[in-house]
């Protein structure tokens, strides 16, 4: 791999990928594309898939913004690839939750009273992300809910296992990685609690100043 190419008296002089001596292409906990969040997700699916098997079905997954309330959105989309995705944002137009099925609406509780009310008359397979609890709303409806609170945090040895699929999927080559292990996740855990989103963050910044400086990573303390 090759950065930051330059041309001096019309020779081509290139440098290695900066994160080479890490074995690594990229830094692993940047932004990723949506299709790579779903191939990188590591969620129990076929549970959840198996619920959604009728057409009064839905699914809400619940939390705050960097849980993996969208991750696991994505990865029941790539279970289920007939199912259609929408995303509500907070400003601008909102596509329309209509009667299409199976569906997966991310931040549903967008939603209004009303456009709620329509899209649960429509009944399900219906998957919901949400920050607020509409299981009333869902069973008033006559619709059997199911709900997945990821605020919650995922076990240690989880944790580890998400980090470390990031890293694997950052791979320059053959050979070893470095490794994110249950010391170290636990420790995260214990500063960002069930905020995936926020240890990659500082994850991506611990990263970047070892990289700058040519030390090893993860750093031992």
């Amino acid at each position: 791999m090759q950065w930051n190419a330059a041309n001096l008296d019309g020779v081509q002089m290139t440098r290695t990928s900066p994160y080479q001596y890490l074995n690594l292409r990229r830094n692993p906990f940047g932004e990723l594309t949506r299709d790579e969040r779903a191939e990188l997700a590591i969620v129990e699916v076929d549970v959840l898939i198996d619920f959604l098997a009728t057409g009064r079905d839905v699914l809400q997954v619940i939390g705050p913004c960097g849980h993996g309330k969208t991750t696991h959105l994505l990865a029941i989309g790539k279970a289920m690839p007939t199912a259609r995705y929408l995303y509500l944002p907070e400003d601008g137009p909102r596509p329309t939750v209509d009667a299409s099925r199976p569906m997966i609406v991310d931040e549903a509780q967008r939603m209004s009273w009303w456009q709620l009310r329509s899209a649960l008359r429509h009944g399900g397979p219906l998957i919901l992300g949400t920050h607020v609890d509409l299981s009333k709303q869902i069973c008033r409806a006559g619709l059997r809910v199911r709900t997945v609170d990821v605020t919650q945090p995922v076990s240690i040895l989880r944790l580890a296992e998400i980090l470390n699929q990031r890293i694997e999927a950052s791979r320059f080559n053959d050979g070893k990685l470095p490794q994110i292990t249950q010391e170290i996740a636990s420790r995260l855990q214990q500063v960002f609690g069930a905020n995936v989103r926020a240890i990659e963050r500082h994850l991506y910044d611990e990263f970047q100043r070892s990289v700058l400086e040519q030390k090893t990573w993860p750093p031992a303390d």
